[in-house]
């Protein structure tokens, strides 16, 4: 063969090659903090398919409803099972803890929120995050970056506990699973052996298997109702599909103190969907929180 018709066959692949970029290139080239703020938006979009399914299902019929549709579709996606028997056995116990998180977190999230506003198991949920950046902050910088936030997120959710002890011990325990979950899925998102979104659905699947004794009967009765079918897969998508997706492309490449400080964040976008979405102005009180809470964010620098 002439060398013209080698050069020839050579540029013919690196083309192909070029024209199929992986896609973990193209994932790569994302900023992590634009895979938070996407992670963010869907947060609070699950909520209002959940609202429509608490006048048909049991609270904890939603919360299986939730896991049991991303599990499906984490196992259609990913098929996990194909990789996890292969991993040591501190890489299950990880993926195995973070199933139990997943039920136990979701399970006590829907029941605090049955029973206090959104706002206030919000609220509660952030103390844990704030506490896990304070801990990691290192620096004055960093301390006063936390401090700021902190302070911007108790003016944006505006926390009121009205008597009731059964909803906020729950709003309790779901905020110390949600740091727990912090910590766990950072490490997943680090693994090289099924790590990153592999790791989390795995995850997702053993998440299925510890809530079905809590909530399976609360969703029994409604798996031939179509609407709920159809808002229980909406509310799988949007809670526990998407954000922990992008969740896990943002931690891969943010400090776990850095993505507990921009967990802050979360109320600021609910207020910036609610003016988008719902056309609810905010006040003096939530514009004061958004610019804290955003001084928080741009003062912090995370360590080398």
């Amino acid at each position: 063969m002439s060398i013209s018709g080698c050069q020839s066959d050579n540029s013919l692949i690196a083309q192909a090659t070029t024209a199929a970029a992986p896609l973990t290139a193209r994932v790569d080239a994302v900023p992590p903090h634009a895979y938070f703020v996407g992670s963010a938006i869907f947060h609070y979009l699950g909520p209002a398919f959940a609202v429509l399914l608490f006048a048909r299902v049991d609270v904890l019929g939603v919360a299986w409803l939730r896991i049991a549709s991303a599990a499906l579709v984490f196992a259609l996606w990913r098929r996990p099972w194909r990789k996890f028997p292969a991993l040591d056995g501190h890489g299950r116990l990880l993926i195995i803890a973070l199933g139990a998180v997943f039920a136990v977190m979701n399970a006590c999230f829907y029941i605090s929120i049955d029973r206090l506003p959104l706002a206030t198991v919000a609220a509660i949920e952030f103390i844990g995050p704030i506490a896990l950046a304070l801990i990691a902050a290192g620096t004055s910088r960093n301390l006063a970056a936390v401090l700021a936030a902190a302070l911007g997120v108790y003016l944006l959710t505006h926390v009121r506990f009205g008597g009731q002890a059964v909803g906020v011990a729950f709003a309790l325990t779901n905020a110390a699973l949600f740091t727990v979950y912090i910590v766990l899925a950072h490490r997943v998102s680090r693994r090289s052996a099924m790590g990153g979104v592999d790791g989390l659905a795995a995850a997702m699947l053993f998440a299925f298997v510890f809530v079905s004794p809590i909530g399976f009967a609360g969703a029994a009765h409604v798996l031939g109702d179509p609407v709920a079918i159809a808002a229980g897969i909406g509310v799988g998508v949007s809670s526990s599909v998407i954000p922990y997706v992008f969740d896990q492309l943002a931690m891969a490449r943010l400090a776990r103190a850095t993505y507990a400080l921009f967990v802050a964040l979360l109320p600021a976008t609910a207020t910036v969907i609610g003016v988008v979405v719902l056309r609810q102005l905010p006040t003096a009180v939530d514009l004061g929180g958004i610019s804290l809470v955003m001084l928080g964010v741009a003062l912090h620098r995370e360590a080398a």
